[in-house]
């Protein structure tokens, strides 16, 4: 709360007027969330293995996986606990951009809590069923997306990369059906993202810094005028946020590198793929965020390719789903599949980037 306490006494401490720029906000919300997620990532890490809550293995995965039974998981707790630390401190609550973001990770956030709970301390191997997480899921992608139109936040308007002007105008339900279908899909595609050492984090990192940069310029009046881009109002709070989920996943990265000393879980996925399509959908990016979150996109698509083809024609495409499996199977070392993922992931992010200028 540092914004809402320090910044109205900038007129008696002419220091404390720094608290009004975003850019020193955002660098403070990384730094907060880093250095609270490597300190109580350490302490979590140790309590997991006291308690025994150790993540379980399939037994049809790569055989190099049979080793990492027993893995404390739920890691996802610490980085979401210091996404939520950094931006009690510095965060804007008169956003609503910011608040609703917020509300929707913390929702898929306790939706990844009850299914790892299920899952990792009762011992119950299902979890919370798939049609139980996508009727939470699309629950509050829905609410959130009508509140959003319903204060106009956003507009129900869809952008398209390279194009100046919207293509299209989807109206109240269209746009709130839209929306909440990539909140959800980010959500999930992140989620089955996560199978490696560090494989998920990086792209998140790459991602929220990408989105965090568009953030920023879609809510500064002249540069989003001067780059063609729908100006939003207030998401440029945003950026903080975005500041803080990397700031968390630098600090989670410490202990998730191969060999993890923890894994995400899906109270982690979850959350920050949610968080990752609200900011994509309050923003105006959701087809961009196609490309930021090209690897997530790949991971959702190679799933459906080998269950549509199996169910269709009795025949895999992959030799295991999602993808990051199969390049396993071919051979490859877990360490450079993660490594060149994380290649693509920049290399799309940079590639987003470079389309502002081709509007």
């Amino acid at each position: 709360m540092f914004y809402h306490i320090l910044y109205p006494m900038s007129e008696q401490v002419a220091l404390f007027n720094v608290f009004r720029y975003i850019t020193f906000r955002s660098f403070l919300a990384f730094v907060i969330a880093t250095f609270v997620s490597i300190v109580w990532g350490k302490r979590f890490i140790a309590y997991m293995k006291m308690k025994q809550f150790g993540q379980a293995i399939r037994d049809d995965g790569p055989e190099s996986h049979f080793k990492k039974k027993g893995t404390p998981t739920l890691g996802g707790i610490f980085i979401i606990g210091s996404v939520l630390t950094s931006a009690l401190f510095v965060g804007n609550y008169t956003s609503l951009s910011f608040v609703i973001t917020l509300l929707v990770m913390t929702s898929f956030f306790v939706l990844g809590w009850v299914d790892d709970y299920l899952k990792v301390i009762k011992k119950n191997s299902d979890g919370v069923s798939a049609k139980v997480k996508l009727v939470w899921q699309f629950t509050t992608a829905i609410i959130a997306s009508y509140f959003l139109l319903e204060f106009e936040v956003v507009n129900s308007k869809l952008y398209f990369p390279f194009f100046k002007e919207p293509v299209m105008d989807l109206g109240l339900y269209g746009y709130m059906a839209f929306a909440s279908f990539v909140i959800v899909g980010s959500s999930n595609a992140v989620n089955l993202t996560d199978g490696l050492d560090g494989l998920v984090t990086g792209p998140v990192i790459t991602s929220a810094s990408t989105l965090g940069i568009l953030s920023y310029l879609a809510g500064h009046v002249k540069i989003s005028n001067y780059l063609l881009i729908p100006y939003v109002e207030s998401s440029a709070e945003l950026t903080v946020l975005c500041a803080a989920i990397v700031g968390a996943s630098v600090g989670f990265l410490w202990y998730n590198c191969n060999p993890a000393q923890i894994f995400m879980g899906d109270v982690g996925s979850l959350s920050l793929g949610g968080a990752l399509g609200m900011i994509a959908v309050l923003t105006k990016n959701e087809f961009l965020f196609v490309i930021i979150g090209g690897v997530f996109v790949m991971e959702a698509i190679s799933v459906i390719l080998q269950v549509g083809s199996f169910k269709l024609r009795k025949k895999r495409i992959f030799k295991m789903a999602p993808i990051h499996h199969h390049f396993e199977l071919l051979g490859w070392p877990e360490p450079k599949v993660i490594v060149r993922f994380w290649i693509i992931s920049i290399m799309l992010s940079i590639l987003a980037l470079a389309t502002l200028k081709l509007r």
